[in-house]
C-alpha cells in the first residue's frame, strides 16, 4: 500500500468508519440472529448512526473536516 495513501487523514477516516460499520453489522446481527450482511448494517449505520459519530470525532478533534 502507499505510504502517502495510509498517511492520508481521508484514509484513516475512512477506515475508522469502515470499522464502526463492520462492528455495528457484528451487534444487529447478533440480535437478529442471522448475519444481516454489510448492505443492511451500511444503510442502518448511515441512516441512524452516521452523524453522532462524525460530531463525536470532530468534537474530539480527529475528523477530517469536509465543510468548507
Amino acid at each position: 500500500m502507499n505510504v502517502l495513501l495510509e498517511n492520508s487523514l481521508f484514509y484513516r477516516e475512512h477506515q475508522a468508519e469502515r470499522e464502526e460499520i463492520l462492528r455495528h453489522k457484528w451487534i444487529e446481527s447478533q440480535k437478529a440472529g442471522f448475519d444481516i450482511g454489510f448492505d443492511r448494517a451500511l444503510m442502518d449505520w448511515v441512516i441512524n448512526h452516521r452523524a453522532d459519530w462524525r460530531k463525536t470525532r470532530r468534537t474530539a478533534g480527529v475528523a477530517l473536516r469536509l465543510e468548507t
